[in-house]
């Protein structure tokens, strides 16, 4: 059987804001049409990689910042987005892997909680392939991936009509201390961790790309279609 395309769409450094108005196009695109007719042949959807180009604190639908606090955060020079996701506040920045499937399940055969499911096992998968074994999932509300207590990738999505947005943010070479500003996912008495603070050297995000996108179409068994960052 022909395993379903989604298509690949790398974006580099790139404004939140940005990510998230590319993101509603293809999430308009997706859902333009009734069913599972709103892509040609095969095709599932995109995933939309980038790495932040500037700090940036979100919340989700469960909130998890209040105007106080919003205004604090403002002051440090990060931006505050509320977004669609679930969960609650988190922060993305530099040296972090951001992965935004939108997808329609129904063409990969997923519902939203093995998409979580697959989610967190290919952060796991990357993790393994650089040598950190401890990765895992938890399940929630500690939704996301894992060594001891120390959270490596946050993961928050949003579904509608099968139709998926938002997703992981894996810490390559983060800067950790802007964590120190809020709870993460309202999580109190847990840490965070990042690839370079585990391994003891720099990890980029170009560097994780490839065996990240390997765990992706191993994972979610599909093919993947390089496409110009511009559509």
């Amino acid at each position: 059987m022909r395993q379903p395309a989604v298509r690949l769409v790398r974006l580099g450094r790139l404004p939140y804001n940005e990510l998230l108005a590319l993101q509603e196009r293809w999430l308009r695109r997706l859902q333009a049409e009734p069913g599972t007719e709103a892509l040609s042949g095969t095709e599932a959807g995109a995933l939309l990689l980038c790495e932040p180009a500037g700090p940036v604190y979100t919340s989700g639908l469960r909130g998890g910042l209040t105007p106080e606090e919003t205004a604090r955060l403002r002051a440090l020079g990060a931006e505050v987005r509320t977004t669609g996701r679930g969960g609650l506040a988190t922060f993305h920045g530099p040296g972090q892997l951001l992965c935004h499937p939108v997808l329609d399940l129904r063409r990969l055969g997923l519902r939203l909680r093995t998409h979580v499911a697959a989610l967190e096992d290919c952060a796991v998968r990357l993790c393994e392939f650089q040598n950190l074994r401890g990765a895992r999932g938890r399940p929630p509300p500690y939704t996301g991936v894992w060594l001891g207590e120390r959270k490596i990738c946050a993961i928050g999505v949003r579904c509608g009509r099968h139709i998926t947005s938002h997703g992981l943010a894996l810490n390559c070479s983060t800067d950790l201390v802007w964590f120190d500003h809020i709870v993460p996912c309202g999580l109190v008495g847990t840490g965070v961790t990042s690839l370079s603070e585990e391994l003891q050297r720099h990890v980029t995000v170009d560097e994780v790309i490839p065996p990240f996108l390997d765990a992706f179409k191993e994972t979610y068994k599909c093919t993947l279609i390089s496409e110009n960052s511009s559509n």
